[in-house]
């Protein structure tokens, strides 16, 4: 527990342990009388150890759940907000869409190869698309985090070129590369050592990777990213619902439910699990 947290807490209960026993002193005159004479805190604390550290705990936990509750509270209400005027993101040309095309809801995410959180969430999407087949499709778009991943982008653009050359062998890169994070920091050694595992042109990938084409793609992504509110990553889309962060498959599951089949759950129940 810091110190800043403590000592607050401190004056608190002394004042009320001592109020306890002198009821003609007001609670304000203790807490006065302490910040004057802080050493009785010391006296008090010798004398009661036990009940101090059981008191600060209990105090301390209080304010955890009393911030868990209002997050979550301030989430819902987001949730909520989001379902009765859904965001739309803009479609691009270019988007490479994992799952059928036709798809009645398409998960956007914006992530950063370098990120920790987004290997996480590529579990949680591949377990969306694996039970919601044909009613659920994905895009993956760019969102390189510069001044803390200083290969991010560099992956972002091989990935760009791998998808106009090679389609769908795009996401296949991705998934590689978010499970080998700790070879990302040889930067351009370890994506074209990929290239050649995968058996793909390396001249023709190494060309678009320098085109402006793949550039602008990238732009246009982290150009979405920042008009929806993302800053970091990873950073979802949901069925018009904005995610912000590696949330479990439960969270996605509620969400997709209730906009694919009109489940009336309440949300609230479902984001008191998410801790």
């Amino acid at each position: 527990m810091s110190k800043r947290l403590t000592i607050p807490l401190l004056f608190a209960f002394v004042a009320l342990f001592l109020a306890s026993c002198q009821s003609k002193q007001s609670a304000s005159d203790l807490q006065k009388t302490l910040e004057d004479n802080p050493e009785i805190l010391t006296e008090v604390m010798k004398k009661n150890p036990q009940l101090f550290m059981e008191t600060l705990q209990k105090m301390a936990s209080q304010m955890r759940e009393k911030a868990l509750e209002d997050r979550n509270k301030k989430e819902q209400e987001i949730l909520e907000a989001a379902f009765k005027n859904p965001i739309e993101v803009e479609k691009h040309s270019e988007d490479l869409i994992i799952g059928n095309p036709n798809a009645k809801v398409i998960i956007y995410e914006y992530s950063d190869f370098q990120c920790p959180f987004c290997y996480r969430a590529l579990e949680t999407v591949k377990q969306v698309l694996d039970d919601y087949k044909d009613d659920v499709a994905f895009v993956y778009r760019h969102l390189p985090i510069d001044s803390i991943h200083p290969n991010a982008r560099l992956a972002a653009k091989y990935y760009e070129a791998i998808r106009i050359e090679y389609g769908q062998k795009a996401f296949d890169f991705h998934e590689t590369i978010l499970k080998n994070q700790n070879k990302v920091r040889h930067g351009e050694k370890y994506f074209i050592s990929l290239v050649k595992e995968m058996k793909l042109d390396v001249g023709k990938i190494k060309e678009l990777v320098s085109s402006k084409r793949v550039e602008n793609k990238i732009a246009a992504d982290v150009a979405s990213a920042n008009k929806l509110g993302f800053s970091g990553t990873p950073g979802f889309v949901v069925a018009g619902v904005p995610v912000k962060g590696a949330y479990p498959y439960s969270h996605f599951k509620m969400i997709l439910d209730r906009r694919l089949n009109g489940n009336s759950k309440d949300p609230a129940s479902e984001m008191a699990k998410i801790k």
